[in-house]
């Protein structure tokens, strides 16, 4: 790796710790991309940085569609927890899941016009991504509709105050040809849906949403 690069990773330091594999066996498969990467574990969650994702206060809206957004969220686990497990597969039949959930969403029952705008955004984005992925294939290509699937579906939650348990939003550095890429959790553990076994534990928490 560049230098320029190993400083960079040096100074994000002071924000997060780099990641790590764990396990010996998976040694070889994380350095094949990451080569000359100082990898320390970054299971963070118990010190979140604070709020990662800006949401409107729309906690009011009716609870039928409080209701579909909770079950969207549970759909949503079912397709992260395929890719943690990278089985691809589970993934497509799991994003026809979040599809049908998403497509039976009750915008039109939403009153408050800026809340049903915003129900609008969201939702679109939600079947766009899923549309991909069920559409795809291969691993690669549904791990790269995740990013906009999560914070979709966690801006949905938040906003519409729409979640029975606590949700952790959790970000992998690495993920994403170095970009980063974040993903919705249920459990504060660290079980990093981009890289799977590879780099299981790459990753830290970023916002609780209680």
């Amino acid at each position: 790796m560049k230098k320029t690069l190993f400083a960079a990773a040096v100074l994000a330091a002071f924000t997060f710790t780099s990641c790590s594999e764990s396990n010996t066996e998976n040694a070889e498969t994380t350095t094949e991309n990451h080569e000359g990467m100082a990898h320390g574990d970054m299971n963070q969650s118990e010190a979140p940085a604070g709020v990662v994702v800006e949401t409107p206060d729309y906690t009011t809206v009716a609870e039928p569609f409080k209701t579909q957004v909770n079950e969207l969220v549970s759909e949503y686990m079912k397709l992260k927890d395929a890719l943690v497990s990278s089985d691809a597969e589970a993934a497509k039949t799991a994003a026809n899941q979040v599809l049908t959930v998403a497509k039976a969403m009750p915008v039109a029952t939403i009153s408050d016009a800026e809340q049903k705008s915003y129900a609008e955004e969201k939702t679109e984005k939600v079947i766009s991504s899923a549309t991909n992925i069920a559409g795809a294939a291969d691993l690669a290509a549904h791990r790269e509709n995740l990013e906009q699937l999560s914070e979709s579906v966690y801006a949905m939650a938040k906003a519409y105050g729409a979640t029975d348990e606590k949700l952790y939003y959790q970000h992998c550095p690495m993920a994403m040809n170095d970009k980063g890429g974040y993903w919705l959790s249920s459990n504060e553990e660290i079980r990093n849906p981009y890289f799977g076994d590879k780099m299981m534990k790459c990753g830290s928490t970023e916002e609780v949403l209680n």
